[in-house]
């Protein structure tokens, strides 16, 4: 038992220290940069199965993992607060990731009102510096 203790505090410290490298070293945007959401339009009423289309200006689209400046992919967050996700750290569970470089998704959603709003990240999932994030529409699932 206390192996396993000790090899999960050593996977943790691991961890951590991972951590804490990707948070220093960030990515920088491009000046001006700027993601939206190109459809469906903010207040739009949709089918429960539906595409969003994303934008970009002002940067490029690189598959994760892609070392190339001015470049990131798309997550897109349902229904979640954005400004609670780490802006230092690799974004985990609380977007879809895009990380082949997609531009858009068909998504299937219950009936009623969500909130859909994208945002850009690294080849390791972190968001730019400074974070290029579009405004939060809502739609309508009849």
């Amino acid at each position: 038992m206390k192996k396993l203790s000790k090899k999960i505090a050593i996977t943790g410290a691991v961890l951590a220290l991972s951590s804490m490298a990707f948070a220093l070293d960030r990515t920088p945007s491009k000046p001006g940069a700027s993601v939206y959401i190109i459809s469906p339009a903010n207040g739009e009423a949709v089918a429960s199965t539906f595409k969003v289309q994303f934008g970009l200006n002002g940067m490029g689209i690189a598959p994760a993992g892609t070392e190339k400046a001015g470049t990131g992919h798309h997550h897109l967050i349902v229904d979640g607060d954005i400004n609670a996700i780490p802006k230092n750290l690799p974004i985990a569970t609380q977007a879809t990731h895009f990380g082949g470089g997609q531009t858009e998704k068909t998504l299937t959603l219950s009936k009623g009102k969500h909130t859909l709003q994208l945002l850009l990240a690294d080849k390791f999932h972190i968001p730019h510096t400074p974070v290029v994030q579009s405004e939060k529409i809502t739609v309508f699932v009849k």
